[in-house]
């Protein structure tokens, strides 16, 4: 009993201490992504967090984005390349602590790939404009699609307005 304790707390420890670290860089699926720029360029035009988020497939920490709890009317571009990816009507509230969606304004706004960082297999959600990293789906979601598109804040671009 104590032996299984010790390992469960170890388990927890480590799942937490993953969460918000850079993910291990994985082979990218051959994509061709019509928006294209050297690495130097996108770091010239991001800001760090964008740069760790949108190139790096990194992740902010859960409840931290300026996005998780907007309530406002608008859409949603992507910070890099201001793609729209997703409209107000669309967003939830998931209690995971980042903005999530359940669809995207157009099936082709977004290019989804399988992400095996982390010793977890998840579906990588990126821009299909610029490539840049946005979150994961997943298929915890509600009616209609079952959705859960859940996005890192600093990926996004809001703006206010009827859609």
């Amino acid at each position: 009993m104590r032996k299984t304790k010790y390992i469960y707390l170890f388990l927890m420890a480590v799942a937490i201490s993953a969460c918000g670290q850079k993910k291990v860089k994985q082979k990218e699926q051959a994509q061709d992504y019509p928006m294209k720029k050297t690495e130097e360029e996108w770091k010239k035009e991001l800001s760090d967090e964008q740069y760790y988020i949108l190139r790096e497939k990194g992740t902010e920490r859960a409840f931290t984005g300026k996005y998780w709890d907007n309530h406002e009317k608008g859409t949603y571009y992507c910070a890099a390349c201001h793609q729209k990816l997703f409209d107000s009507e669309t967003k939830f509230e998931s209690g995971s602590g980042w903005p999530s969606f359940y669809k995207p304004v157009a099936n082709d706004a977004v290019v989804v790939g399988k992400d095996t960082s982390l010793g977890m297999v998840r579906d990588e959600v990126v821009c299909s404009n610029c490539g840049g990293h946005l979150g994961h789906v997943f298929p915890d979601g509600p009616k209609p699609t079952g959705l859960r598109y859940c996005m890192n804040s600093a990926s996004l671009a809001f703006e206010k307005g009827n859609e």
